[in-house]
C-alpha cells in the first residue's frame, strides 16, 4: 500500500488502473506477461517434478550412484543394464503419474472458481485465476478474495480472515476513504466474504500475496488424512526392515569374501527389490481412475487423498436443504400474530427479500415469486445485511413520493422477537412481555407441522432512513411468514442405503428441534435423541466425544457448533464427512475428515471441499462411498501383494546367500524380476472388487498389512527353499541355470500370489479384470520366453530344459495352494463361498 496524500489516485496511477477496471486487451497482456502470478508451475517444470519425484526413494538414489560408481570402475555392460532398468521403472511411474495428473487436472477444472471484475467498464465474470493486478472485483456474501487489494466502496462489509489470522470472528471492513490506511480497507486472498458488498482495486495476486507466502507452510502443516497416516507408517517399517536386512546381507556377503561392489549393488538391488518403488505411481494412478469413475456419476474430486476417507467415511453429517428436502422452498403463507393471514405481512416480507443485496438465498426467491405484492411502488432507502450473529436481515423501504420510511426487519423467530417491543394485532399493539408466550406456542405449531418459519417486525423510520444495527431496536412484532420444503420422494431410502453402508447419516440443523425432530421421523432416523445448541454450549469436550456418537441430530446449531461436532466425533474415532454448501459451513468443511460441496455453493464452500458433487443428492453421495471403497480396496491389494511377495524374496535371497558359494540373484536380475512384477500391478487400478468388501467401511491397518508380509512371505520364501534344494540337490545346477530358475519362478509366484491376495474368497469364485488377467497372462509367457532371446544373455538368463520349466510349475502351484489354504484361515473365506456377484 502507499503513505502518498493523493490517496487512492496514486493507487490507481500505481497499478495502471481505475475506478471502470482495466480493459479485457490490457488484462490479457498483464495475464500473458505474468502467466504464473497465481503461484502454478508452467507444463514443463509439472513433468520435470513428476518425473524427479520417481528418484524420491534414498535406496533409488544409492543404487543409482553405485552403478554410475561400477560403470566407471569396471563393469561398464553390468552396470549399464542396471541404469536402463533403473530408468526404465521410473518412466513408467512418470508416465502412468502423468496421464493421471492430467485426468484429475481436466476434471478440477470443471469446479474452478469465479471472481466478478470490471472489464471494460462493464461487471464480466472470470475464472480466479484470470484475475489479474489492476483488477476492481466485485465482492458479495459468500465470495472468495480473489487478491490483496483495497476496498474502493463497501457496505456493511464484514470478512472471514480466519485462515491468516486465526480469529474466529468475521472482521469488519470499510472504503478506503472513511477509514484511513489501516487493516480495516485492506483484503487479503484466501479469505471471503461473511457478509455485505464491495469493490476492491486487486494489488497483489498469487505467490505475492500474504496467502500466497504462508501457502506452502500451511501446506506443510494440513493435518493428514487416514490414509496419509497409513502411508507414512508403511513407509517407515519398510525403511527399518530394510535397513536391517541390508546391512546383514551386505555384511554376510563381505564376510564370505565375495566382491565388495557386486556384494554392494546385490545388497541395494534386493534393498529397492523390497521396496515398491512404483507405489507413488501407483497409488496416484488407482486414485486418479477412482476419480474418473466418480466423475461420471456427478463427483468430482478435489483432493485424491480424500478419496480413500471417502471409502473409509462411517458418519456423514449435513443440513437437510437439498439433501433430504427438494431445496425448492415454496412459500406458504403470511400470518398476522395471531395466525390469520395478513396482506401487510406479505407485502413487507415481500419488500424485504426483494430489495436486499446479499447472497441468494432459496427464501428470498421464493418470495420474489409471489406476483401479489408491486415492488415498482417502493423504493430502497438503506440495508443492513444478513450475518450469522444476528441471524436478521433488514431493509428501510419508502413509498415512492411519499415521505414515510419503514424499517423491515426478517430472521430466525428468537433473533426477532428480541428486538421487539410490542406485537401488533387487529386491536392494536401489545406489549411484547404479555404476547411471548403465544408467540412462542404458535411458532412451535407451525414447526412442528414442517414448516420453516421466519418472523418479521417493522419500525417507523421516517426522518431518519440511514440505518446500522443498533436500529433494530423497539420493533414492532408483525407475524409469521411460512415456507415449505417437503423431503425428497426417496430420502428416506438413501438413508437406508447409506445405513446399509455402515454410514450413519447425521442431520445438523440450524432449524429447531421440533422440525428437525419432525424430518427425522419421516426419514427413518431415530428422533429421540437430539442435542440442541445450548446443551451444546454447557458440554465439557470429554463429554461431547462421549454423547456425540450416540446422537443423530444436532439442531438450531451456529456455524462454530458444526465444526465442534465434527471434530468431536472424529476424537471419538469416526470417520467423517461433512456436507454443506453455504459460507457458514466452511469450518464444518474443513474439520471433517471429507468436506462435501456442490457446483452450485458459494465459494468458499466449494473451495474448501475436498469433493464437490455436479447434483445434490444423497444418491450420488453413497455411489461416491462405493467408489472411494473400491479404490481403496485396489490400493491396498497392491500394498499386501507387492510388500508379501518382495519380502519373500529379499528373505529367500538374504538366506540363499548364506549357504551358496555364489550370489543367488544378480543385482541386473533382481531389478528386472522387480520391475515386471510391477508391470501387472499397474492394471490392479482396473480390477474388481468383492461386494462384501464394499458393503462396510474399512481402514488401512498397518496391523492386517505386517500380517500379510509376514504370512505370505513366509510361505513365499518356503517355496524358494523348496526350488533352492531341489535344483542344488537333486539337478546338480550350475549358478546360470538356478539364477534362470529362481528368477522365473520368483516372477511367477509374484504374479499369482496376486490372485490370490486380491479377493478374501476363493479364487475362483472372484475373477480379476480383464486388463489385469491379460497381464498376468503376458508376464507369465515373457517370463519363459525371455531366456531364448537375445536380451536373454545380456541379463545372464539361459534357456531352461524343460524338466526345469517343470519343476517351477509344481512349485508355482503348489504355493498358490498353499497361499490359498492360508488365506482360508486367516479370513475365514469359507463365508464367502456361494457370492458370485462382484462390484
Amino acid at each position: 500500500m502507499t503513505n502518498s496524500p493523493h490517496g487512492l489516485d496514486a493507487l490507481f496511477a500505481a497499478a495502471g488502473s481505475g475506478w471502470k477496471g482495466l480493459t479485457a486487451e490490457e488484462a490479457a497482456k498483464r495475464l500473458a506477461a505474468h502467466p504464473r502470478h497465481r503461484g502454478r508451475p508452467s507444463r514443463g517444470w509439472q513433468l520435470a517434478r513428476i518425473y524427479l519425484r520417481q528418484f524420491r526413494s534414498p535406496l533409488v538414489l544409492l543404487l543409482l550412484a553405485a552403478a554410475l560408481l561400477s560403470l566407471a570402475l569396471r563393469d561398464k555392460t553390468d552396470a549399464s543394464i542396471v541404469l536402463g532398468v533403473l530408468f526404465m521403472s521410473t518412466f513408467l511411474g512418470f508416465w502412468q503419474e502423468s496421464r493421471a495428473a492430467d485426468a484429475v487436472a481436466a476434471l478440477l477444472a470443471l469446479v474452478r472458481s469465479k471472481s466478478d471484475v470490471l472489464r471494460d467498464g462493464r461487471e464480466v465474470r472470470i475464472g480466479a485465476d484470470a484475475v489479474v493486478e489492476g483488477d476492481v472485483a466485485i465482492l458479495a456474501a459468500g465470495d472468495a478474495v480473489p487478491g490483496d487489494g483495497v476496498i474502493l466502496e463497501s457496505k456493511d462489509l464484514y470478512v472471514d480472515e480466519s485462515s491468516l489470522s486465526g480469529e474466529s470472528f468475521p472482521a469488519e471492513k470499510r472504503s478506503w476513504p472513511d477509514a484511513g490506511q489501516d487493516r480495516a480497507v485492506r483484503v487479503y486472498e484466501g479469505t471471503h466474504v461473511v457478509s455485505g458488498t464491495a469493490r476492491v482495486l486487486v494489488l497483489k495476486t498469487g505467490a505475492n500475496t500474504e496467502w500466497g507466502s504462508l501457502a506452502q507452510e500451511l501446506k506443510a502443516h494440513r493435518a493428514e488424512t487416514e490414509f496419509d497416516k497409513g502411508l507414512r507408517r508403511f513407509g517407515q517399517m519398510l525403511i527399518q526392515i530394510t535397513l536391517w536386512l541390508v546391512l546383514a546381507i551386505f555384511a554376510i556377503n563381505v564376510v564370505l569374501d565375495r566382491p565388495v561392489m557386486e556384494s554392494f549393488l546385490f545388497a541395494l538391488a534386493l534393498a529397492v527389490g523390497l521396496a515398491p518403488e512404483l507405489m507413488p505411481a501407483i497409488v496416484t494412478i488407482t486414485l486418479s481412475r477412482g476419480a474418473q469413475k466418480m466423475a461420471r456419476e456427478h463427483v468430482i474430486v478435489r483432493r485424491l487423498a480424500s478419496l480413500e476417507n471417502f471409502g473409509s467415511m462411517t458418519v456423514l453429517c449435513s443440513d437437510k436443504t437439498g439433501t433430504l428436502t427438494e431445496g425448492r422452498v415454496r412459500f406458504r403463507d403470511a400470518v398476522d400474530a395471531q395466525g390469520k393471514t395478513s396482506p401487510s405481512v406479505l407485502e413487507y416480507a415481500v419488500l424485504n427479500a426483494a430489495f436486499e443485496t446479499g447472497f441468494p438465498n432459496p427464501i428470498d426467491q421464493a418470495l420474489r415469486a409471489d406476483k401479489r405484492v408491486d415492488t415498482g411502488k417502493w423504493e430502497k432507502l438503506d440495508e443492513v445485511p444478513y450475518d450469522f450473529i444476528r441471524k436478521r436481515l433488514s431493509i428501510v423501504a419508502g413509498k415512492r413520493g411519499d415521505t414515510r420510511a419503514v424499517l423491515v426487519t426478517k430472521g430466525a423467530f428468537d433473533h426477532v422477537l428480541s428486538i421487539c417491543r410490542s406485537v401488533r394485532t387487529p386491536e392494536g399493539e401489545t406489549p411484547v412481555a404479555e404476547a411471548s408466550e403465544g408467540l412462542r406456542r404458535r411458532f412451535e405449531d407451525y414447526c412442528g407441522e414442517g414448516y420453516r418459519v421466519i418472523a418479521l417486525a417493522t419500525r417507523d423510520v421516517t426522518g431518519d432512513p440511514v440505518i446500522d444495527k443498533a436500529d433494530e431496536a423497539e420493533m414492532a412484532f408483525e407475524g409469521f411468514v411460512l415456507f415449505e420444503d417437503p423431503p425428497k420422494h426417496d430420502a428416506a431410502a438413501v438413508v437406508s442405503e447409506l445405513a446399509g453402508l455402515g454410514v450413519k447419516f447425521t442431520l445438523v440443523t440450524g432449524d429447531n428441534r421440533l422440525a428437525a425432530g419432525r424430518l427425522a421421523r419421516q426419514m427413518g432416523i431415530d428422533p429421540n435423541h437430539i442435542i440442541t445448541a445450548n446443551q451444546l454450549r454447557t458440554m465439557s469436550e470429554s463429554a461431547l466425544v462421549r454423547r456425540v456418537r450416540g446422537c443423530r441430530i444436532f439442531a438450531e446449531v451456529e456455524p462454530h457448533d458444526k465444526e465442534r461436532i465434527l471434530l468431536a466425533l472424529r476424537r471419538a474415532g469416526e470417520v467423517t464427512g461433512y456436507m454443506g454448501d453455504g459460507i457458514n459451513d466452511a469450518g464444518a468443511l474443513r474439520a471433517a475428515d471429507v468436506g462435501i460441496s456442490v457446483d452450485s455453493a458459494v465459494d468458499v464452500a466449494r473451495d474448501t471441499a475436498d469433493v464437490v458433487l455436479l447434483r445434490h443428492d444423497l444418491k450420488v453421495v453413497a455411489q461416491g462411498i462405493r467408489n472411494g471403497r473400491i479404490t481403496l480396496g485396489n490400493t491396498l491389494k497392491y500394498i499386501h501383494i507387492t510388500t508379501s511377495a518382495n519380502f519373500g524374496n529379499m528373505l529367500s535371497m538374504a538366506g540363499a546367500s548364506l549357504f551358496l558359494p555364489f550370489l543367488p540373484l544378480l543385482p541386473k536380475q533382481i531389478l528386472l524380476n522387480n520391475f515386471l512384477s510391477d508391470l501387472p500391478a499397474l492394471a490392479i487400478a482396473t480390477d474388481k472388487v468383492d461386494r462384501e468388501q464394499v458393503a462396510r467401511p474399512h481402514r488401512w491397518s498397518m496391523r492386517e498389512t505386517k500380517r500379510f508380509m509376514l504370512v505370505f512371505g513366509l510361505i513365499s520364501s518356503a517355496f524358494d527353499f523348496l526350488l533352492f534344494a531341489v535344483l542344488v540337490f537333486a539337478l546338480k545346477a550350475a549358478p546360470e541355470l538356478f539364477r534362470t530358475a529362481w528368477f522365473t519362478e520368483s516372477l511367477l509366484t509374484e504374479l499369482y500370489i496376486i490372485l490370490v491376495i486380491r479377493t478374501q474368497r476363493p479364487l475362483y469364485r472372484s475373477a480379476p479384470s480383464l486388463i489385469l488377467g491379460s497381464a498376468i497372462v503376458l508376464v507369465t509367457l515373457l517370463a519363459f520366453a525371455l531366456p531364448c532371446t537375445p536380451p536373454g544373455p545380456l541379463f545372464a538368463l539361459q534357456p531352461l530344459p524343460l524338466r526345469g520349466a517343470a519343476l517351477i510349475l509344481v512349485v508355482t502351484v503348489l504355493y498358490v495352494a498353499a497361499s490359498e489354504a492360508t488365506k482360508h484361515r486367516l479370513f475365514g473365506g469359507a463365508k464367502h463361498r456361494g457370492k458370485k456377484r462382484e462390484t
